[in-house]
């Protein structure tokens, strides 16, 4: 695998405050952090934080600029380079404190804005972390208090591919959804439409599905279980609502050792999307084959292969289907005397 090298080339430092019973505020930094070992630390332990959760939203910039105003200000800063990057960060803090008020967030922070160069792709990330209290030693080893980023309360965060959206890339746009109100007010923020196609995504995890029963060289009545699993729960997903995360589907689909399907399921070369609801006509081949002919339709369950109620043999080309239902015998005895 290719390691791809990072270069921070903006990092900023805001703040927002909220406190029982007050309005929110904002502390504001004058510029840009220094790009030192610190600031690189810190930018490298967001990206790992943001890369490890597997709820994200995925999409591109909302065509309204007026109520979605991000888009405009990074072709001021991008392309036009008439916003420098302390005005576009401080416009992003007072952005998010208008909506985090609107939805009455009890969470404040530290909101991070910074500009990565990651291998050929100019990226811009925006984090909302939380704060917790700490012990650090001194060189006199004593002990003082000290408050340091929280990178396990990452209440929200937004990665746009710059180098895609000049692009014209379909997808460029990505955001951890959470839970609850989770990401829905960072994805305001951000001025994200999901554009999300479910039954392309769906597609592409059932043939994943199926490469991986094929690679594990299970037996036939395994593979058939495994997809069955994996059929009922993405079938429960599409139903409620409920996006797809690949550490829970791994779970249930193979809890024998779930992190191999899991794996298969973040690889790159995989190219699924995490996020989606699944599209619940597009999970029926994972327990179910159809297909047509000329002059023919059929659909039959996988598990009819093995129970003998499907017999297919490829030195003949011939289908032989059992348990013929009597109103079937009728139609086709009727059909066959016409």
């Amino acid at each position: 695998m290719r390691t791809v090298e990072h270069l921070l080339t903006h990092l900023i430092v805001h703040a927002l405050v909220r406190e029982p019973g007050a309005p929110s505020r904002l502390v504001l930094r004058d510029m840009p952090c220094a790009p030192d070992a610190a600031a690189l630390r810190l930018a490298e332990r967001l990206r790992a934080q943001y890369d490890s959760r597997s709820a994200k939203g995925f999409g591109r910039f909302e065509e309204d600029e007026e109520a979605f105003p991000l888009a405009r200000w990074l072709h001021a800063h991008v392309i036009d380079e008439t916003l420098d990057f302390t005005t576009l960060s401080r416009q992003l803090a007072e952005r998010v404190q208008a909506i985090a008020d609107e939805e009455e967030l009890e969470d404040g922070g530290h909101l991070i804005v910074m500009r990565v160069r990651e291998g050929d792709t100019d990226a811009l990330w925006v984090a909302l972390l939380g704060t917790a209290e700490g012990v650090r030693v001194v060189g006199t080893l004593d002990l003082l208090d000290c408050t340091h980023l929280d990178f396990s309360a990452l209440h929200a965060a937004g990665r746009i591919d710059l180098s895609g959206w000049r692009r014209g890339d379909e997808r460029y746009l990505g955001f951890l959804r959470g839970r609850g109100k989770g990401g829905a007010w960072f994805k305001r923020v951000l001025g994200c439409s999901d554009v999300m196609v479910a039954l392309q995504e769906t597609k592409k995890l059932v043939a994943t599905l199926d490469r991986f029963v094929d690679t594990e060289q299970f037996a036939p009545a395994t593979r058939d279980a495994v997809l069955e699993r994996a059929h009922d729960y993405l079938d429960t997903l599409g139903e409620a609502g409920a996006p797809v995360v690949f550490e829970e589907l791994a779970r249930e689909v193979f809890p024998e050792r779930p992190e191999r399907l899991d794996a298969l399921l973040r690889a790159a070369e995989t190219k699924i999307a995490p996020g989606f609801v699944p599209n619940r006509r597009a999970i029926r081949p994972l327990v179910r084959f159809s297909a047509s002919g000329e002059n023919w339709k059929l659909e039959f369950e996988r598990s009819g292969l093995h129970s003998g109620a499907v017999h297919y043999d490829s030195a003949t080309d011939t289908l032989v289907l059992s348990g013929v239902p009597d109103y079937l015998k009728r139609m086709l005895d009727e059909a066959a005397s016409d």
